[in-house]
C-alpha cells in the first residue's frame, strides 16, 4: 500500500544559474507525482515535498546526482494521506520558484554562501550536543527562529520567542537593541528544519553576538531523537496542510484556542481569504475565530 510522507531539505550552495535548476526540479516533481513548494536562489535550494515514499526517495536520490546537491540536509515526517492519483493531500499544487533568497530575512546582501555552506555562521550542534551545553551552562539561551505564532504551540523551555511575524522583522528586531543584553551569553538559534538559524545565527555573529550556536537539523531533527523526553515542549508548527505535528503522544498542549482558551495544538489559517494570520483554533471554533481575532 503507498505510503505517503513529506520530505523536508535545503542546501545552501552556489548556483550559478537557479532558472535552468527550476526547470529541471519542475519536470522532475511532475514526472514524479509530487507536490509542495521548492525556492531556488545563487544561494541554494530550499524545499517541501509531499507525495509516495517511493517517488519521493527517487526524486532525492536523482537530485543528489547533481553535484552542489549531495550534502542535502534532509529530513521526513509522515504525511496525512495521498489522493486517488497518490498525490499527497497535505500541498494542493506545486511550486517551483526562484527568488532572491530561499529564505526570506530580506538581507540578501549579508549572506555569504561558498561551497561549504553559510560563511560566518553560528556552530552547528546536534541534539545530543545541545543538551550537553544546557546541562553544563546555566546560561544558556535558546533564542527562537521562527515566526512568533510558531511559538505558541511549541518552544525550547524557557526559550527567548522574539515578537516577529515574519523572518524579515528578525533584521529589525536584532538591530533595535532589544537583544543586546544577550551578546554575552551562549545562545543556541532554533527552527523547524534548521535552514533559518542558518541565516539567523550569521546575522547575530554579525552584529557582535560572541558565542553563538544552531541546532542542526533544527527542531525536526531534535524530535527525531529526543521526542518529547527532552527540552522541547509542544507540538511542531509546519506549513502544509497537516498544520502542526507531534513527537509522541504525550506531547505536552502549550496552545490555547484563540476563540474559547480550551487547550490546543491545532493551528490553521483563519477563514477569511483576505487575512493571511495563522491562529490556534480548537475544531468547535474555526467559523468564528477570524471575527474575533480581528475584533
Amino acid at each position: 500500500m503507498p505510503v505517503p510522507k513529506v520530505l523536508l531539505y535545503y542546501a545552501f550552495v552556489p548556483l550559478p544559474d537557479p532558472d535552468a535548476v527550476r526547470l529541471w526540479q519542475r519536470e522532475l516533481c511532475e514526472r514524479l507525482n509530487l507536490r509542495g513548494r521548492i525556492l531556488l536562489s545563487t544561494q541554494g535550494i530550499n524545499g517541501t515535498l509531499g507525495g509516495e515514499l517511493d517517488a519521493l526517495k527517487r526524486y532525492l536520490r536523482v537530485t543528489k546526482e547533481y553535484g552542489p546537491f549531495r550534502g542535502l540536509d534532509v529530513k521526513w515526517s509522515s504525511g496525512s494521506g495521498l489522493d486517488a492519483d497518490n498525490a499527497s493531500l497535505d500541498f494542493p499544487r506545486l511550486s517551483v520558484k526562484v527568488r532572491d533568497e530561499i529564505v526570506s530575512f530580506g538581507a540578501p546582501g549579508e549572506l555569504r554562501v561558498d561551497q561549504n555552506g553559510v560563511v560566518g555562521g553560528g556552530v552547528r550542534l546536534n541534539p545530543e550536543q545541545v543538551n550537553e551545553l544546557a546541562s553544563e551552562r546555566e546560561d544558556l539561551v535558546f533564542f527562537d527562529g521562527r515566526n512568533r505564532f510558531e511559538a505558541e504551540i511549541g518552544r525550547f523551555r524557557d526559550a527567548v520567542v522574539p515578537d516577529v511575524s515574519n523572518t524579515r522583522e528578525f533584521v529589525t528586531a536584532l538591530d533595535s537593541g532589544a537583544y543586546d543584553h544577550l551578546k554575552e551569553r551562549p545562545v543556541v538559534t532554533y527552527c523547524t528544519g534548521g535552514i533559518r538559524c542558518e541565516v539567523l545565527s550569521s546575522l547575530m555573529v554579525a552584529r557582535g553576538f560572541r558565542e553563538v550556536y544552531q541546532l542542526d537539523g533544527g527542531i525536526a531533527r531534535y524530535g527525531e531523537q529526543y521526542g518529547d523526553d527532552g527540552l522541547w515542549d509542544g507540538a511542531l508548527y509546519v506549513f502544509d496542510g497537516r498544520g502542526s505535528l507531534t513527537f509522541s503522544d504525550g506531547a505536552a498542549v502549550l496552545g490555547r484556542c484563540t476563540v474559547c482558551g480550551t487547550p490546543t495544538n491545532r493551528m490553521r489559517n483563519c477563514v477569511d481569504l483576505a487575512c493571511r494570520e495563522q491562529l490556534v483554533v480548537c475544531e468547535g471554533c474555526d467559523a468564528t475565530a477570524c471575527e474575533l481575532h480581528a475584533a
